[in-house]
């Protein structure tokens, strides 16, 4: 049986996360999600090796900056609509694994208003480099 990679990696890496981020975008496949801006939280964990997230002198540039996750999901979100969910949360881990400190990332987002029966419905990823 295979290991959780979260768990190998928590033993090597600190983890860093953003969690219930809330950004309005437009998002959907079905016509009434096409007229406008639904809610949809993103939650992120990166896994960072410990010998590149363990500060010496206390600065900002010995570690990962949160804004980085926060524009970067921005900077996805910008370049208009997106039909799936699927879609999103790869290319917000593509770009989490792209930065030389992360080892591993975990993308989630949920759409907390499309059903009334429910919390949300979304979608998770995860990957390791």
């Amino acid at each position: 049986m295979n290991a959780d990679p979260s768990a190998v990696l928590a033993t090597t890496c600190r983890r860093l996360f953003l969690r219930n981020y809330e950004v309005r975008i437009n998002i959907g496949v079905h016509d009434f999600e096409k007229t406008g801006e639904q809610r949809v939280l993103f939650n992120v964990d990166l896994y960072i090796p410990l010998a590149q997230s363990t500060p010496i002198a206390d600065e900002l540039d010995e570690v990962v900056d949160y804004d980085f996750i926060r524009s970067a999901i921005m900077q996805r979100v910008s370049l208009g609509h997106i039909h799936l969910q699927e879609t999103l949360c790869d290319d917000v881990l593509r770009t989490m694994l792209a930065h030389p400190k992360v080892q591993g990332a975990r993308v989630s987002t949920a759409k907390p208003d499309v059903y009334a029966d429910c919390e949300a419905v979304g979608c998770e990823v995860f990957g390791v480099k």
